[in-house]
């Protein structure tokens, strides 16, 4: 029941791609199609990450691909997105490890980091040679960061850091966490700020376990980190951090590449869709493709990816013009997982029973979509976001 994806295009949206972006989406795309999509379904089955994609992604500039310097791509926003969205057309997962290594790890590394900081860990992970995991969310704290628990204590020429992480994608094989605390620091200019921490991951007091039993994105690892008493030299604090507002900004660019990531999976699903309905005979042999309600199906897909092609468009070109707002970036994340979710939905009821197997990537997709939308900021928080931006009024 496997079909080849058809490229998905209705409204010439390749007409507003230049030749490089198109470049850049053909070379993810041949990527994906040689190397996951034969190995995704029993990824996905037996709950494995396929880690021996990981260095022919770095070797193909797919970490921090829109960041300057240090090895990494230099690709625009746009490039960036196109590359998100091929990788989710494959998997959440996969998509998933590159944002975290890219816009959670690298991101704040190249933008609040030391010089020092910055030779020591990006080109290792532009390559791919070393795997960075963020650790914001608690287990009693995930839409509200500032109530985080964990801290951090100043003792002579180091930090000591306590505290729980929980959902952390790529955490047990993580080298180096990018860890949030609050410093305790009573008399110091940052006491009860939070700070960014790079933490390697074989220091005394470090542990990480991963999750298990997810019905979703279970080729992605997922971990708890766990911190007693973990010392770091000061050096291994993000200098340039501002609090909250640092941690959030790194939110935003993870956001920017899930809103373009949402469409591949949609695409899958509707492609997958589109062709089973075609093939699909019932009711005097004619193709479920000829009825009204199947038509109708496939029309509002076809016609809510259009309408996110344009969206994330927009948003990455004012991204790289330095226009973009959070409200901009939680627009295109929270239409664009909302549209990719039901879009599964929709496709899994044209497959019917066929639908719920793995001959098909819908299933899966949709699985994937329920943790997308819950993550990087809910559903409901984008919402207030948006809202807070057009009322001027704060709703959490």
């Amino acid at each position: 029941m496997a079909f080849p994806f058809q490229h998905v295009d209705f409204i010439g949206f390749d007409t507003q791609l230049s030749e490089d972006e198109r470049m850049v989406r053909s070379t993810v795309r041949r990527f994906v199609e040689e190397n996951l999509l034969p190995v995704i379904e029993a990824c996905h089955r037996d709950a494995r990450f396929p880690r021996e994609l990981v260095a022919p992604m770095g070797e193909l500039g797919f970490y921090g691909a829109n960041l300057s310097g240090y090895g990494c791509a230099e690709m625009s926003n746009v490039e960036y997105g196109l590359l998100t969205q091929e990788l989710e057309r494959g998997d959440s997962g996969l998509r998933s490890f590159v944002s975290v290594q890219s816009a959670l790890v690298m991101y704040p590394i190249h933008s609040f980091g030391s010089e020092e900081q910055k030779q020591q860990w990006l080109p290792a992970m532009a390559r791919g040679e070393k795997i960075g995991c963020f650790g914001l969310t608690e287990p009693d704290f995930g839409s509200n960061p500032a109530g985080m628990r964990a801290r951090a204590r100043r003792d002579g020429e180091n930090y000591v850091l306590n505290g729980e992480k929980m959902w952390i994608t790529n955490g047990s094989i993580a080298d180096v966490a990018l860890v949030w605390a609050r410093v305790e620091n009573p008399g110091g200019e940052d006491d009860g700020r939070l700070r960014g921490f790079l933490v390697e991951t074989d220091r005394p007091g470090f542990s990480a376990s991963d999750i298990h039993g997810k019905w979703s994105l279970r080729a992605s690892i997922t971990s708890g980190l766990s911190l007693s008493d973990v010392r770091v030299p000061i050096a291994n604090a993000l200098p340039k951090t501002d609090g909250l507002k640092s941690a959030l900004s790194c939110l935003n660019q993870a956001r920017f590449g899930i809103s373009w990531g949402a469409i591949g999976a949609a695409m899958a699903c509707y492609d997958a869709a589109l062709q089973y309905s075609k093939e699909r005979k019932q009711f005097r042999g004619q193709p479920i493709a000829s009825h009204q309600l199947v038509q109708e199906k496939l029309v509002w897909m076809i016609s809510e990816i259009s309408k996110a092609q344009l969206l994330a468009l927009q948003v990455g070109r004012l991204k790289d013009a330095g226009q973009a707002g959070p409200q901009h970036i939680s627009m295109a994340k929270r239409n664009n997982v909302w549209m990719a979710l039901e879009c599964a939905r929709l496709a899994r009821d044209i497959l019917g029973a066929n639908g719920i197997v793995d001959d098909a990537p819908v299933m899966r997709h949709m699985m994937n979509l329920e943790s997308v939308k819950t993550y990087e900021g809910t559903h409901d928080i984008h919402t207030l976001i948006i809202g807070e931006s057009i009322t001027g009024i704060a709703a959490f």
